[in-house]
C-alpha cells in the first residue's frame, strides 16, 4: 500500500524543493542605509517638522513630558506625506490586545472631494486617536459583549513605520489600546504606566547620589526570539501544528539533539536565505536585530537583537514575530514559535534582557570596582529585593499553557524563580553582608597554549544557563519567558517590582541622611547590609535543574507553582499584589483582576482546544490506520494458517493491545472533556490541568506506541524524523 497522500506529498515536495524568488540582490543598498528606511524615524522628524514641533516630540520621547496636542496636525501632515511618498495608501493604528498578539485598523488616506474625485487626508484628531471595536477582544469582565466602544490612543515614544505588502504599503502608527470607561485593555498601555513609575522612583535614588539632572530613567530590554523552521507540507499536513502550533503526537526519532551537532552549526543555505530576507526587512522597520544562529534542537534557530527602550522593545518584538512568520512562507517554510512544538527536544524561549538607565549611562554597569560602586550597588540590591518580595508575580508573568511544557525540564530554567549573580557580584554581596566591601574578584586572562592565538580576557565569572534570572554584565536575563508570548506582560512585573524596590531604597535612604551628603556612605552600606541579609535566599550561583536545589529552595521559602494553574492561584485575589499595582499607578484593581480571569480563560482555552483536536486526529487518522494494519496482520496470519504455515502473532497480538487501549483513551479524554467543572474559571482551569491534560497525555501514550511499530505505508502523519530532518 502507498504511503497516505498528504504524507507523501509533503515529502516529494520537501526534497525537490526549488527557492521561489530570485535572490535578493544586496549590493543595492548597504545593511546601514537600510536601516530605519521605512521608520519615521528621529531623523525624518527633524527634516519635515517645524523646529518648535520637532522639539516639543522630542520632549515627550526623551523627557517623558506631556504630548502638547497642538502640535498634532502638523506631525499627521509630515507624516502622511513621507508616508504617500513611501507608496502608502493607507494608514493603520496598531495595537496590542490581551490576545497577547498584534492588531491593526486600517483607513484609507482618500476621502472624496464631493466633486466626484477625491483627497489624501490625515488630520491630527486622526493620528492620536482611533476607534476600533473593542466588544469581541478579552476585558475580563471591564466590558461586556454588547459594550464596543474602545480607543486606540497614539505612542509617540514608538517610531510609526511603513508595512510594505505586495500590492502596497501601509503607514503603521503603535498606539495604546483602552475602554470607553479609560482602562486598559491591552498590553502597551501598562507598560509605559510602569515606565513611569521606574523614572519617578530611579530620579531619587539618583538625586541622593548627586545627579542634578540625569534625564529620564527607562528600562531597555533585548529579548532573543528561539523558533522552529520546518517545510510548510509538513506544517499542513499535520493539523496539530497548524491549529495548536505544537505536535500532540510523535514518536521520538533515533536521533535528536544528543549528538549536538545542531547547535551553532553550519546554518543550511534555505534556512540562511530565509534569516537574511527576515533581517533585512526588519532593518528597514529600524528593529535592531544582531545575531542569528543554530539552537540545541535540530530544526531550532535563535535571533538575538542589541537592547533599546523597553516600550520600544516590545513593539518590536511583535514586528519580529510577524516578519519570521511571513518571510518563512516565501521560502516554503513555517515559523513555529510555541514553546514547545516538538515533545522530547529543546523547547524555545525568549530570554529577556533587561535594564535601566538613562540616554547617558546604564544604572547596572558594574564599572571596573563594583564594590566602590554605591549607586551600582544600590540598583543591583533594589533588583535582587524586588526579585525576591515579588517572585511569584514574575512566575505569573510567563505563565500560560504553552510555557507549561518547557519550565521546570532540563532545557529551561525551573519554575523556581531565583537569581544567578556570579562569582564577583556574589563575594562583594558577601563582604557587605559581613560589614563591608573591600576588593572585587578581577578579570583575567587565558592563554589557550597556542603561540599564534592571543591572549583572551577572562570575565570575573561564569555564566549560568540554567538560572531563570541572571546577572549577565550590565544587566539581568530573564530566561523564563516563553517564546510564543508578547514581552509586554514580564516588563510590567519587573518595571513594577523594581519601582517598589527603588522607592523602599530611597525612602530608607532620604530617612537616615535627612538631606546630608556627608551621611550618604554610612546609610547605604548599612541599607546594603540589610537588604543583602533579607533577600540573599533568592540568590543561587549552582544548577537549577537539580534535585538538591529544588530541596534548598523549599528550605529557604522560594515558592515552586510548577504550572499555570497554581501560578494564577497564587496571585489572584491577593491584597498586597493589587495595592502594588494601584500605587504606582500601573493597573487598577479592577484592570489587574480582569488580567487574571484572561488568563484563566486562556488557559482552558489552549487546552480545551488540544483536546478536541487530540480527539479528532486519533479517531479519524490514527485509530483508522491502526485497524487496517490490524487487518493486514490478521488477514496474513490467516492467510498462512489456510495453507498450514504456524505464523508469529506477537505483532498482532501488540497491535490489537495498543488499539484497544488508544480506543480507551480517545473515549476517557471525550469525557474529561465533556465533564465540566463548578466554581468560577480558575476551578474550570483546574479540571483541565487535573483531567484533560492527563487524558490527553494517556491517547498520545499508545497513538506514539502505534506510531513505532505500525507499517510505515499506513501511518498518516509526517514524523518527527521526516520533520526536523527533511530540509
Amino acid at each position: 500500500m502507498k504511503q497516505s497522500n498528504a504524507r507523501q506529498a509533503a515529502i516529494a515536495a520537501v526534497t525537490s524543493y526549488r527557492p521561489l524568488e530570485k535572490p535578493l540582490n544586496f549590493l543595492d543598498t548597504p545593511a546601514k542605509d537600510l536601516f530605519g528606511s521605512n521608520t519615521f524615524s528621529d531623523a525624518v522628524m527633524r527634516d519635515r517638522l517645524p523646529k518648535s514641533v520637532y522639539k516639543a516630540i522630542q520632549r515627550t520621547i526623551r523627557q517623558g513630558a506631556s504630548l502638547d496636542p497642538s502640535i498634532a496636525d502638523a506631525v499627521a501632515t509630515a507624516m502622511k506625506d513621507w508616508a504617500i511618498e513611501k507608496g502608502a495608501t493607507h494608514y493603520a493604528h496598531v495595537f496590542y490586545p490581551l490576545t497577547g498578539i498584534t492588531a491593526e485598523k486600517h483607513d484609507s488616506f482618500l476621502s472624496p472631494d464631493g466633486q466626484g474625485g477625491a483627497v489624501t487626508e490625515f488630520s491630527g484628531k486622526q493620528l492620536i486617536q482611533g476607534e476600533p471595536d473593542a466588544s469581541s477582544f478579552p476585558s475580563g469582565g471591564i466590558r461586556a459583549t454588547f459594550e464596543a466602544r474602545g480607543y486606540t490612543a497614539w505612542d509617540v515614544t514608538s517610531p510609526a513605520y511603513i508595512l510594505e505588502n505586495p500590492n502596497g504599503t501601509t503607514l503603521c502608527i503603535p498606539t495604546a489600546f483602552c475602554s470607553w470607561t479609560g482602562e486598559a485593555l491591552d498590553k502597551k498601555t501598562p507598560v509605559l504606566r510602569s515606565m513611569q513609575a521606574l523614572n519617578r522612583q530611579a530620579q531619587r535614588v539618583l538625586k541622593l547620589f548627586g545627579h542634578t539632572d540625569p534625564g529620564y530613567v527607562f528600562a531597555t530590554a533585548g529579548p532573543e526570539q528561539e523558533y522552529f523552521l520546518i517545510d510548510r507540507n509538513f506544517f499542513f499536513a499535520r493539523p496539530d501544528l497548524t491549529i495548536c502550533g505544537r505536535s500532540l503526537f510523535g514518536a521520538k526519532p533515533a536521533k535528536g539533539q544528543e549528538f549536538e551537532d545542531q547547535y551553532f552549526g553550519a546554518i543550511p543555505d534555505r534556512v540562511l536565505a530565509c534569516m537574511l530576507d527576515a533581517e533585512r526587512e526588519l532593518f528597514k522597520l529600524g528593529v535592531p536585530v544582531k545575531t542569528p544562529h543554530n539552537e540545541v534542537a535540530p530544526s531550532q534557530f535563535e535571533l538575538a537583537p542589541v537592547y533599546e527602550n523597553a516600550n520600544v522593545a516590545a513593539d518590536h518584538q511583535h514586528m519580529v514575530m510577524i516578519t519570521l512568520k511571513r518571510v518563512a512562507e516565501k521560502y516554503g517554510l513555517a515559523c513555529l514559535l510555541h514553546e514547545k512544538p516538538f515533545a522530547g527536544i529543546n523547547g524555545s524561549g525568549k530570554h529577556l534582557n533587561w535594564s535601566l538607565g538613562t540616554a547617558e549611562m546604564n544604572l547596572l554597569e558594574p564599572g571596573t570596582d563594583p564594590h566602590q560602586n554605591a549607586q551600582f550597588l544600590v540598583f543591583c540590591a533594589a533588583v535582587i529585593r524586588a526579585v525576591h518580595t515579588y517572585s511569584e508575580l514574575l512566575r505569573v508573568s510567563i505563565a500560560h499553557a504553552g510555557n507549561d511544557h518547557r519550565l521546570g525540564a532540563n532545557e529551561a530554567p525551573p519554575a523556581i524563580i531565583s537569581i544567578f549573580l556570579g562569582d564577583m557580584l556574589s563575594d562583594i554581596f558577601d563582604q557587605i553582608e559581613q560589614g563591608g566591601a573591600k576588593k572585587s574578584k578581577r578579570a583575567d586572562t587565558m592563554t589557550i597554549g597556542v603561540d599564534t592565538l592571543p591572549a583572551l580576557p577572562k570575565d570575573a565569572g561564569d555564566r549560568n544557563r540554567t538560572s531563570p534570572f541572571a546577572f549577565t554584565g550590565n544587566k539581568f536575563e530573564f530566561r523564563a519567558v516563553g517564546s510564543s508570548q508578547s514581552i509586554a506582560g514580564p516588563l510590567v512585573i519587573l518595571n513594577t517590582v523594581v519601582s517598589e524596590s527603588l522607592d523602599y531604597m530611597a525612602t530608607e535612604l532620604e530617612k537616615a541622611t535627612k538631606g546630608d551628603p556627608k551621611k550618604l556612605n554610612a546609610a547605604v552600606q548599612k541599607l546594603l547590609q540589610s537588604v543583602i541579609k533579607a533577600h540573599k535566599a533568592v540568590i543561587f550561583n549552582g544548577d537549577n535543574y537539580s534535585e538538591s536545589w529544588h530541596k534548598e529552595a523549599a528550605k529557604r521559602g522560594l515558592p515552586n507553582h510548577r504550572n499555570t494553574v497554581d501560578a494564577l492561584a497564587a496571585v489572584s485575589g491577593n491584597k498586597t499584589y493589587a495595592a502594588l499595582f494601584e500605587k504606582y499607578r500601573v493597573l487598577s484593581k479592577r484592570e489587574l483582576a480582569s488580567r487574571n480571569e484572561i488568563y484563566a480563560e486562556r488557559y482552558c482555552k489552549d487546552v480545551n482546544t488540544e483536546a478536541l483536536l487530540c480527539v479528532s486526529m486519533a479517531r479519524s487518522q490514527i485509530l483508522p490506520a491502526a485497524y487496517r494494519y490490524q487487518g493486514e496482520l490478521a488477514s496474513t496470519a490467516g492467510a498462512m494458517k489456510a495453507i498450514g504455515v504456524s505464523a508469529h502473532r506477537g505483532s498482532l497480538e501488540q497491535i490489537t493491545k495498543l488499539t484497544n487501549s488508544l480506543e480507551s483513551a480517545i473515549d476517557g479524554l471525550a469525557h474529561a472533556i465533556d465533564h465540566k467543572a463548578q466554581g468560577n474559571t480558575l476551578d474550570h482551569a483546574r479540571h483541565y490541568r487535573d483531567a484533560v491534560v492527563p487524558a490527553m497525555m494517556e491517547v498520545r501514550k499508545y497513538a506514539d506506541q502505534i506510531e513505532g511499530i505500525i507499517a510505515d505505508d499506513l501511518w498518516p502523519l509526517p514524523t518527527y524524523q521526516e520533520m526536523l530532518f527533511i530540509r
